[in-house]
């Protein structure tokens, strides 16, 4: 039976880069995810008759949400759901499974990388029918409908069992508890040369993948042990928990220390990955050799022909704005494209579908390409090791073969975090008002060429995404970029962009303190950070 509640608008559910993040307690308020679940599916198109694909990371509430949305999608005219086995889907693979099913769109519950837990962060989010973020038009459409609903339709029914594969039925819609890696296991067979990768795996090649206790534990126990035959215990950390086992589920060197720090020491295994909360994210580190993501995107893209499905070559690569210029002189060398997108998946969506580019990243530990319309961290995993596997390189060699062909993109970000809004807010806004002034100006040795705040035309749409995030270029090269991220939940996270490329007959071997050191200094001195937000070094480095 449907019934229709009451309820009245809340004035905070504005979605972020990657949907609505909030804490689990302010998602648990009375009616709180309802609302923007009921102003989701207002805002989807052609629900009649129509599939949605329904999923999460398996964090605290992930269940209950699930519920939630089942009943209500059942509600709102949905024919079928399609679930993943525990409410557990990877971002990637829900993204796969709305283009392989042909859904109108799917509601994925994660907050990506934050922390689980009942006093942590939980998330909705609503992909299209490409299997892509929302786009920004539609996000701003929930946003005002979330302003005025005055009620929500669900049924009064019972839970269905998550646990149990197979069919039932809420109301007049099917819904359909499917394994949740299958196809996506499927789908990274056709892409990659596992006959390769299991040769190199019998030549004595290891690994370890840390799953952080979150969504990729399964999809790598299955794509990595079983299928590829890696050892057991090749993957730690593989069952999914509420909490992530307490952990914080960013693979970044903070978060990930322990994987860092085996990977440094004697008798390392030959490679090291992590994946995110919901398994976008990706980590590399190589015996002794810690892997930027934005060198990560570069040497992916140089040599991703060497994977079956990338053997005809790449129509065109794309990155964010923040993400270095090194994958910029690949796609000089290839003669491709190389498109520069603000910060969020959504922005490749377009390219992507027209074809434009092939692959794409970003340098918060993100790639992936036009398999799905989401990054994808183990489809990066699997990358590396059809490129390992063929060039037969470790992966220092890789990298320091990489620099000597197209220079050295010496890159670093630095997150102040937990910064109160109106500080962090007045800070961009001073910066922004200098800007037109900075052309000119010296700061130590560095002489700044051009500053801006970055703004993107769609090459597809022609849709402008304006203050995107704040540029200074130097005249030697170098470059700095500050942006607010739109990830957290709790006050801001101001993100500093720092890059100094060096020529590959220049010296490669610098460390990052020495190449980026001018940098740093001119940084706290235009923004005036200490003065501003009472720091003076960054909370977290990658």
């Amino acid at each position: 039976m449907i019934i229709t509640i009451p309820t009245t608008p809340y004035s905070d559910q504005r979605p972020g880069t990657s949907g609505l993040r909030k804490k689990v307690r302010l998602f648990q308020r009375p009616h709180y995810a309802a609302n923007f679940i009921q102003a989701v599916f207002d805002c989807v198109p052609g629900k009649p008759g129509a599939s949605l694909v329904v999923g999460g990371d398996g964090r605290y509430f992930n269940r209950e949400a699930i519920q939630l949305a089942l009943r209500m999608a059942a509600a709102n005219g949905f024919a079928h759901a399609i679930v993943g086995c525990g409410g557990v889907l990877s971002t990637p693979a829900a993204s796969h499974l709305i283009r392989l099913r042909g859904a109108v769109g799917g509601l994925i519950f994660s907050a990506s990388h934050n922390p689980g837990g009942p006093d942590e962060d939980f998330g909705i989010k609503y992909n299209i029918a490409n299997g892509g973020p929302a786009p920004e038009t539609v996000t701003e459409a929930i946003f005002a409908r979330t302003q005025v609903i005055k009620q929500y339709a669900t049924l009064d029914t019972p839970d269905i069992d998550l646990d149990q594969r197979g069919a039932c039925r809420l109301g007049d819609m099917s819904v359909e508890i499917i394994d949740p890696v299958a196809d996506y296991a499927a789908l990274m067979e056709t892409l990659f040369d596992f006959a390769a990768i299991r040769a190199h795996r019998q030549s004595g090649f290891s690994l370890i993948f840390d799953a952080m206790h979150a969504v990729t534990g399964p999809y790598a126990i299955e794509i990595l042990q079983r299928r590829l035959g890696f050892e057991n215990g090749s993957v730690v950390n593989g069952v999914p928990l509420p909490d992530f086992g307490g952990g914080h589920p960013d693979p970044n060197l903070v978060n990930a220390r322990a994987l860092y720090e085996r990977m440094m020491a004697r008798g390392a295994p030959d490679f090291g990955a992590a994946s995110d909360g919901d398994g976008d994210r990706n980590l590399v580190i190589g015996r002794g050799r810690y892997v930027s993501p934005s060198d990560a995107l570069a040497i992916l893209a140089a040599n991703a022909h060497l994977a079956p499905g990338y053997a005809k070559g790449l129509a065109g690569i794309a990155r964010s704005m923040p993400t270095s210029a090194a994958a910029d002189h690949v796609a000089a060398a290839l003669e491709i494209a190389l498109y520069e997108t603000p910060t969020g998946w959504k922005f490749f969506g377009n390219l992507l579908d027209a074809g434009l580019a092939t692959i794409c990243g970003e340098e918060s530990a993100g790639a992936g390409s036009d398999h799905v319309r989401e990054k994808d961290g183990l489809w990066a995993v699997l990358l590396w090791l059809n490129i390992l596997a063929v060039r037969r390189l470790s992966v220092d060699a890789l990298i320091q073969d990489h620099w000597r062909r197209f220079g050295r993109n010496y890159y670093v970000r630095h997150d102040y975090e937990g910064i109160e809004s109106s500080q962090a807010e007045s800070l961009i806004q001073a910066l922004r008002a200098k800007l037109s002034s900075l052309p000119g100006q010296a700061f130590g040795s560095l002489i700044v060429k051009a500053a801006d705040d970055f703004a993107y035309t769609d090459p597809v749409d022609g849709s402008i995404s304006r203050n995107q995030g704040l540029r200074i270029l130097f005249t030697n090269g170098s470059r700095m970029v500050f942006r607010l991220s739109g990830t957290g939940t709790v006050g801001a996270t101001l993100r500093l962009y720092l890059e100094h490329y060096v020529a590959a007959d220049g010296d490669l071997a610098m460390s990052l303190s020495d190449a980026l050191a001018d940098l740093i200094a001119a940084a706290q001195a235009v923004a005036e950070l200490e003065s501003r937000i009472g720091r003076s070094q960054p909370d977290v480095v990658t």
